[in-house]
């Protein structure tokens, strides 16, 4: 385990801001805020890669007992992001019609959520990844009861993390790997139970902190 370099250590987010009502208005009247800037982009200027479009669903489940954020953990065998922990999602195809379509598919190919049982309350910036993917994350309420179904194929466990936790910034650790390339990536991790959420999920949920908290 790479060792933790700082903790982001920001306030958490106050409690009467993590309930559905409080996000709808969010993201209905968003604040003035700015995306964290992550050295992806730079690296993917650098390869000088034309991305690939992408989007995830951010499924924020409401649960009695408090809001959720659903994730994967994708299977060992995947080409991209193999046994990594993301959110549902994946390229997009030329039928979707937009990026909140190509989550909404993905997210039911992929999790067996209906898109029925989604409330779209907005999108993040877009977030480019050193993988070479340009992705659109999608903001959905779920309210339950609700049943998922993983896609064996691509993901291996199905599990949520409650969102207090997450919009903490005592729990969003930063750490550097040094890649083969010669490339030092510093990144942010929020581990979590028995999962270590990092990289393009964990950025992305860096920005809908900064968001939430603005």
């Amino acid at each position: 385990m790479l060792p933790i370099d700082n903790v982001a250590g920001e306030l958490a987010l106050s409690p009467e801001r993590l309930n559905a009502a409080w996000l709808r208005q969010r993201f209905v009247q968003p604040p003035v805020w700015q995306p964290e800037k992550t050295d992806e982009r730079l690296r993917l200027q650098t390869q000088q890669v034309e991305p690939t479009a992408a989007s995830v669903l951010m499924p924020i489940v409401l649960r009695d007992e408090g809001l959720t954020l659903l994730f994967t953990q994708r299977t060992a065998h995947l080409t991209d992001h193999a046994g990594q922990v993301s959110f549902p999602g994946g390229r997009a195809e030329t039928y979707d019609t937009s990026p909140i379509e190509t989550a909404l598919r993905e997210a039911e190919e992929e999790i067996g959520l209906p898109r029925e049982q989604v409330e779209v309350i907005g999108t993040m910036p877009e977030y480019f990844t050193g993988t070479g993917y340009r992705v659109t994350p999608v903001v959905g309420l779920i309210t339950p009861p609700v049943e998922f179904k993983a896609d064996a194929d691509e993901v291996a466990e199905i599990f949520e993390v409650p969102l207090a936790f997450l919009m903490d910034g005592l729990n969003h650790q930063l750490r550097t790997l040094d890649l083969p390339d010669g490339y030092r990536r510093t990144f942010y991790t929020m581990p979590y139970d028995r999962f270590f959420i990092w990289g393009a999920t964990a950025a992305m949920l860096r920005n809908l902190f900064h968001l939430l908290r603005a």
